[in-house]
């Protein structure tokens, strides 16, 4: 079985969505580190181990990235595009956890790379659980081997 506790990264500019998220982990037990950064731009400099994310010890390179679709100052959609832009760092698993259902965003993200697609729920046990089947979804996976940064 692959490793339970590898480090996953969340994008998410919605303090109460953050707030959501990590109450969702620590009511559900999962022990992975996690990172929450509020918009994409910190998704990309966290990647290419740029300040503040320059310790590797601290900032672990992800191995699952969530990503939320609308953010300020780069979208989920610039990460997947940014992603695939870089060889080494497309096959970084990409979660899109996104409040819209919208058919054409789902399309999209999918289009331009992402390996997941869910709905967030409204409610802290729906989102709890939703969180929890995620992460161990994830750690019964083979998944490849990354580079220790994003050029």
């Amino acid at each position: 079985m692959a490793e339970a506790n590898y480090p996953v990264l969340v994008a998410e500019d919605n303090a109460d969505d953050a707030e959501l998220f990590r109450l969702a982990l620590r009511s559900s037990g999962v022990a992975n580190p996690v990172h929450i950064v509020p918009d994409g731009e910190d998704v990309i400099r966290y990647l290419q181990g740029k300040e503040p994310y320059a310790d590797r010890q601290a900032y672990p390179f992800p191995e699952i990235l969530v990503v939320d679709l609308k953010m300020p100052k780069v979208s989920g959609f610039d990460v997947l595009k940014w992603l695939r832009a870089h060889p080494e760092c497309r096959v970084v698993p990409v979660i899109i956890f996104s409040t819209s259902a919208i058919e054409a965003d789902v399309q999209r993200a999918y289009e331009l790379g992402a390996n997941c697609y869910l709905t967030k729920p409204s409610d802290l046990k729906s989102f709890t659980a939703l969180i929890q089947l995620t992460l161990r979804f994830w750690a019964v996976c083979t998944r490849p081997e990354l580079p220790p940064r994003c050029d």
